[in-house]
């Protein structure tokens, strides 16, 4: 069997960092086979760990096998010092062919005026320069008509998700864990490096503490204050930042001094919409401020997402729908994998009011023409059409209907609505001057094609309704597939509270009362710890309780007798038709509790709660012992993975 050399280890190991980098290198290699019309300096740019450094051992070994002397530089040693740097390049403004590599350029960056037009004129014929640095070089490259064609800019983007799984599956990642690695890494090569590294060390992928400073280090660097820290950890959550956004969380002095500040930033993009932050560099600051600072990361989600309320009120009508897009973006990962929020933008559909028409087009579209029909001439206006940009024709209509009160021809002409008003009558009747909304219909032609898009915009129609509405006291939804949409609904706090018959179809509908949570709390709620329902049903354990219910059901983990006493098992844990209550509960217990593993916040108090309870150490000291933790630090770790248990558990009562 033929052995491979360490030599030859390390080329393959380089090439694969070099994926996706194919453009690049053309230049490069251009530059340094001396073609004609190839530029004689290179300007690599990008934020930190996208794979500069890389691309000048590329050119350094390129350039050595040319028979060229390479002449590396480090600015990060220069301190911007001219002379340093003029010293330390010397050796390219002596030898023919030389080969200046400047790594770390943005920190004298200060020197590249002087650079391009005293220096590099100096430099010895033939001479070649490649720059690496965050910052994007400065015009005067191409506005100067000597330098213009000398000069290239080569700007490094992220790699795309064919580009990542090549990377990963090259590093020996397996396809199953190469899409949680891709969607953290957002394209950027370090990342994707590191945690290639990492899994190879087994088990999943998961940003462990010494990763994620590592990552911080790497993509972020330093900062100049912890306002800008506090800055950057704004962006890491908004989708986009805008210096409202920023005022409202930072205070208007803060904003004035680090939103210039964050504008520049080689891993910020400044966009018309506002500035969006690197996707690596959101998802290492998200991750890294839940596992140093749970508490703070809470806040500052809380704040974002009170914002985006303000924002969505303060929108012009054409505009809400965006506002609500960049709202919910906070909550795109709350429903798992397997049903996602998708908060991006679709402008190949319009939201349109109804149209006289439009009704005969969505008389065909339904099996409830009748109920339409009453509807379009009780409440036009509470009908959204949906259309494609390069088409009039409806392929898709909701009614956003608001009642005060239900007469008997709307009884006899919507049986839902009558189910509807039977049940607010029976439970939660309205008191003068409130209304309530439910979103009725929402049909697609054949022609509306993947559905997920105009679902999209009708849900945010609906949450936009909910922020601005005035004195609404209940929302609702109506859907004919309660199970595809249970889980969506159920992320946003909606709970199912009627089925109705709807000539033949079963209709579910969802609701939330605000008279006892209203939309501002729910903001809150919904960004801190997951919607709080504000169902009509009482849980059979009283929320007071349920803290106390969960604490002595770990008590008594390894006492059967015991904890087939809990009061948890007359809670909606346990299926009131269970075979086996205890077991069911247990399984609870541990679902949770494995969710809260996964959770890179939640890892010590995972380990101080399992150490404690379902290990059954002796006593709390023998359990920090066990976890090698002094016992100040154990205590705060427990206390922190009690009320995330309960946390988890009240999610799955309500």
């Amino acid at each position: 069997m033929g052995t491979t050399g360490l030599g030859d280890r390390l080329a393959a190991a380089r090439a694969e960092a070099l994926l996706g980098r194919e453009a690049e290198r053309a230049v490069l290699d251009r530059m340094l086979s001396g073609a004609a019309g190839a530029p004689v300096v290179a300007y690599l740019h990008g934020p930190g760990g996208i794979g500069k450094s890389w691309l000048l051992r590329y050119a350094a070994g390129r350039a050595q096998l040319a028979g060229r002397r390479v002449v590396a530089v480090d600015a990060r040693y220069l301190d911007g010092d001219p002379d340093r740097l003029a010293e330390a390049a010397a050796p390219a403004c002596d030898e023919p062919g030389a080969v200046l590599l400047v790594d770390t350029f943005e920190r004298c960056r200060s020197l590249e005026p002087w650079l391009r037009d005293t220096f590099l004129p100096r430099l010895a014929e033939g001479a070649l320069v490649v720059l690496a640095g965050r910052a994007a070089p400065d015009l005067e490259w191409t506005l100067d008509p000597g330098w213009v064609k000398l000069f290239a800019g080569l700007e490094l983007r992220p790699l795309d998700a064919a580009q990542s799984d090549a990377l990963l599956a090259a590093r020996g990642v397996g396809a199953d864990q190469r899409p949680a690695v891709a969607a953290f890494a957002g394209g950027s090569p370090l990342v994707l490096s590191l945690a290639a590294s990492v899994l190879a060390a087994g088990g999943p992928w998961e940003p462990t503490g010494d990763v994620l400073t590592t990552l911080v280090e790497r993509l972020v660097g330093d900062l100049p204050g912890p306002v800008h820290r506090r800055a950057l950890e704004v962006a890491a959550q908004a989708y986009v930042t805008r210096e409202p956004l920023l005022r409202a969380v930072l205070g208007d002095d803060d904003t004035a001094t680090v939103f210039p500040w964050l504008r520049q930033l080689p891993y910020v993009e400044a966009t018309p919409e506002g500035l969006h932050p690197h996707d690596a560099v959101r998802s290492t600051l998200a991750a890294d401020l839940r596992w140093r600072d749970p508490e703070r990361y809470e806040d500052v989600r809380v704040r974002v997402s009170v914002a985006g309320l303000h924002a969505v009120r303060r929108a012009a009508e054409e505009d809400a729908l965006v506002r609500v897009a960049e709202w919910m973006y906070l909550f795109r990962d709350d429903c798992g994998p397997d049903d996602p929020y998708d908060w991006r933008p679709h402008p190949h559909v319009e939201d349109t009011p109804l149209r006289p028409a439009d009704v005969p087009e969505l008389l065909r579209m339904t099996e409830e023409s009748s109920a339409v029909a009453h509807w379009v001439r009780r409440q036009p206006e509470a009908f959204r059409v949906y259309r494609f940009a390069d088409s009039p024709a409806p392929v898709a209509f909701v009614a956003l209907l608001r009642l005060e009160a239900v007469l008997p021809e709307d009884r006899d002409a919507d049986p839902v609505i009558a189910a509807l008003w039977d049940f607010v009558t029976a439970t939660a009747p309205l008191r003068p001057g409130e209304h309530l909304s439910i979103r009725r219909f929402a049909v697609l032609s054949g022609r509306a094609g993947q559905p997920a898009p105009i679902m999209d915009l009708i849900g945010r129609r609906a949450v936009a309704a909910d922020m601005r509405a005035r004195s609404r006291a209940m929302s609702f939804v109506s859907v004919a597939d309660a199970e595809r949409f249970r889980g969506y609904l159920g992320c946003a706090g909606l709970q199912e509270v009627v089925v109705a018959d709807a000539g033949g179809c079963r209709e579910h509908i969802f609701g939330r009362d605000w008279r006892r949570q209203p939309v501002e709390q729910w903001v809150e709620h919904r960004a801190r710890a997951g919607a709080v329902p504000a169902g009509w049903a009482e849980a059979a354990v009283p929320p007071a309780d349920f803290e106390e219910a969960v604490v002595q059901a770990l008590r008594t983990w390894h006492s059967p007798a015991e904890f087939a006493t809990s009061a948890l098992l007359r809670s909606r844990l346990v299926a009131p038709d269970s075979s086996d209550p205890v077991a069911q509960l247990r399984g609870a217990v541990l679902a949770a509790l494995d969710a809260l593993r996964v959770d890179p916040a939640g890892v010590k108090a995972y380990e101080a709660l399992t150490a404690t309870y379902i290990s059954a150490s002796r006593t709390h000291r023998a359990a920090a012992r066990r976890l090698g933790v002094p016992y100040g630090t154990y205590r705060r770790q427990l206390s922190l993975g009690k009320a995330r248990l309960v946390e988890l558990l009240l999610r799955r009562v309500d």
